[in-house]
């Protein structure tokens, strides 16, 4: 991705200074190229074709993690008891060096299939067909071929990939863009690289999901962001840790507070947002020494050795980078989300429309 450079988000990202102004014309010049690539995409030059089945992109418009693959899971967990049959496609980060589209397994190497993936995959115990390519297109047509039955796709992240063809519910259609926003909201408000939108704030989308309620706002949600447009909260929790290397092993975070100073705990993030993993430990008692790691981070048995406390707590995007390490005092902390009955309902409505290309093609 352009800009990859930027793993950890800067802080000048979050208000407008001299920094993010001297920066302001290189920002300028990717919103040229973005407007550039939505003219061609609206072309049609290419003549994608759309894949015969809804497809529900969860994405994001600023740059880091903001809480997508929580969802993907939540969402294909929710429509799988409702009887559709999803399946899930992912970039992969790291999946730069494949020719072609890979299924994914929760024993997947998460350096080839990339880390979100696999954890969808262990979260899911392997329930619905996934697979990673850069061209979204081209693992679409791989997942329905080897999985026919699947009759709605779900795409973690993808909202800025022009070559994955959707009519959004908004203009009609049964395809459906999700943005997926945190507490930090949209920065300073530029594009990159002078703050951390992948594209602009007034970008259209169908929902806004939000994993956290933005700081400055006193009302949660009501900002001027929001105006006329439709927004879910997500309820998250923490659930029960886990010792790394005996999963069967657990104990809550209210033993892990009564058992351990502050100074014997260790927190490990390697997150877009990590600040949100240390805050929702607060909430729960937990305080400790905090790592905040750039996202994708790989980890080494090294670098825990380095770390001198007697319990550390990482998340299980984390973990599933962890297989090899053997280190009984790391504790893997998993985390879920709640989806609202009316975002359920909605979600449906739209999903049981019938196929617009059918008619408009």
């Amino acid at each position: 991705m352009a800009f990859s450079l930027f793993r950890k988000a800067p802080k000048f990202w979050e208000r407008r200074g001299p920094t993010s102004l001297i920066l302001w014309p290189l920002s300028w010049l990717y919103g040229c190229v973005l407007r550039l690539r939505k003219l061609i995409a609206d072309l049609d030059l290419t003549r994608s074709q759309p894949a015969p089945v809804p497809i529900i992109i969860v994405g994001n418009i600023r740059v880091g993690g903001t809480g997508k693959t929580p969802i993907v899971i939540a969402l294909a967990e929710r429509l799988s008891r409702l009887g559709w049959k999803p399946g899930i496609i992912s970039r992969g980060y790291g999946s730069a060096s494949q020719t072609s589209p890979m299924q994914v397994s929760s024993d997947s190497d998460p350096s080839l299939a990339g880390d979100e993936p696999v954890l969808i995959a262990k979260r899911t115990h392997n329930q619905f067909p996934l697979w990673v390519f850069p061209k979204r297109q081209q693992s679409i047509r791989a997942l329905l071929k080897h999985s026919p039955e699947v009759d709605v796709i779900i795409s973690d992240d993808g909202l800025q990939h022009r070559g994955l063809v959707r009519w959004p519910a908004r203009e009609g259609g049964r395809d459906i863009e999700f943005v997926v926003r945190d507490a930090r909201g949209e920065g300073n408000r530029f594009l990159l690289p002078a703050g951390p939108l992948r594209e602009p704030a007034t970008r259209g989308r169908d929902a806004t999901l939000l994993t956290g309620a933005p700081k400055n706002s006193k009302s949660g949600i009501l900002d001027e962001y929001f105006l006329g447009r439709r927004a879910f909260t997500l309820g998250a929790h923490l659930d029960t840790p886990y010792q790394l290397v005996n999963q069967a092993n657990t104990q809550s975070l209210t033993q892990i507070a009564e058992q351990y100073l502050p100074k014997n705990i260790a927190m490990v993030a390697g997150l877009g947002n990590p600040q949100r993993f240390f805050d929702d430990l607060a909430k729960h008692g937990v305080s400790g020494k905090h790592y905040p790691l750039p996202d994708h981070v790989d980890y080494t048995p090294e670098f825990f050795k380095g770390i001198h406390t007697q319990c550390i707590l990482i998340t299980e995007k984390d973990a599933v980078k962890c297989t090899g390490i053997n280190d009984e005092r790391i504790w893997v902390v998993p985390m879920s989300l709640q989806l609202p009955d009316n975002l359920v309902e909605w979600l449906q409505s739209i999903l049981q429309r019938p196929d617009p290309y059918r008619y408009n093609l």
